[in-house]
């Protein structure tokens, strides 16, 4: 085989390569970020193509094996360093999204500093899931981020607030385990959310909140879950109530620890109330379901578990 046929067979072989940019940069983009940065090593041409990435997905669980009873600070560093450099060497002044999956006790102030990077970005999706074995609080942008559309929080500590609140473009707002620290500063939250249209509140905190209120009109879905927190020794007692008009989809999954009261709701096509509650809160549980359901009026599909139906007979047997 001469020379001009070994050449060609070698560019009939690379097509890939020969895409444009950005039609590279958008197939990278659905990989792992370890996984796109690593193809640099497969020639000049792939070199920097990972540093256009609109998508930063970044967890320490793919870099090392996650086990706290062995894990120390000096073996970390590689994880860290590697966020630094791909933030660091980050060339799209635009970023779409940015995931974060780490354990945050090694060095928290890198922690905030990639976060505040993506933020100034002109970030749309911020997911974090963030392991602390210490006191956290996120940096104070997040909170006041007018490009973002999806904010997902994962981290089981006290969600502090800064004083100015505004999520003026946010339409998902899914928090889990977090801790609200009173009412003002969580009633704000929900203020602040003008254009909010799915809210998911996954076993989250509410000990010193007694009374809040979620008004969002565009809000379409809309899930609470407490079981974890939801425990007699646990109860919070927490009034929620809830005003959406334009609700579509509403599903409850818990030991009713708190009180929930849903304002009419005529576009409501679709809910699930999933109850496990103790015997010991039985005459609370019937009161609180019916309360729940009495919001459910205009419901078109209804699934309830079978502790929701039998306490659903108790209140009945206690009115009548």
């Amino acid at each position: 085989m001469d020379g001009r046929k070994k050449q060609k067979l070698r560019q009939e072989k690379d097509i890939l390569s020969s895409l444009p940019d950005c039609v590279l940069t958008h197939i990278l983009s659905f990989l792992p970020t370890k996984d796109a940065v690593s193809t640099c090593v497969l020639s000049s041409r792939w070199r920097d193509l990972w540093a256009g990435l609109p998508n930063i997905d970044v967890d320490d669980r793919l870099l090392y094996f996650r086990d706290m009873d062995f894990l120390h600070s000096y073996e970390y560093v590689p994880f860290m360093d590697f966020v630094d450099r791909i933030l660091f060497h980050h060339g799209v002044s635009n970023m779409i999204k940015f995931r974060l999956s780490c354990v945050v006790c090694f060095c928290p102030s890198r922690v905030s500093t990639w976060i505040s990077f993506a933020i100034r970005q002109n970030l749309q999706e911020l997911d974090l899931r963030l392991d602390l074995e210490i006191p956290f609080a996120l940096p104070q942008c997040v909170f006041c981020c007018p490009s973002l559309t999806v904010l997902k929080i994962d981290m089981e500590c006290a969600l502090l607030l800064p004083q100015m609140v505004s999520l003026a473009s946010l339409k998902t707002l899914y928090l889990a385990l977090v801790e609200f620290p009173d009412e003002e500063s969580t009633n704000k939250l929900f203020r602040s959310c003008p254009v909010l249209e799915e809210l998911y509140l996954l076993d989250c905190k509410w000990r010193r909140v007694e009374t809040v209120t979620i008004s969002t009109p565009k809000l379409r879905r809309l899930r609470i879950d407490d079981h974890l927190w939801g425990s007699l020794h646990e109860s919070s007692d927490c009034i929620i109530k809830v005003q959406a008009p334009n609700l579509l989809s509403f599903r409850y999954n818990g030991n009713l620890s708190n009180e929930i009261f849903l304002a009419k709701s005529p576009l409501l096509a679709e809910a699930s109330i999933l109850v496990y509650t103790e015997p010991e809160r039985i005459f609370d549980a019937a009161s609180r379901v019916a309360e729940l359901i009495n919001g459910l009026q205009n419901v078109q599909v209804l699934s309830m578990s079978n502790d929701a139906v039998e306490v659903c007979n108790f209140a009945s047997f206690i009115r009548s």
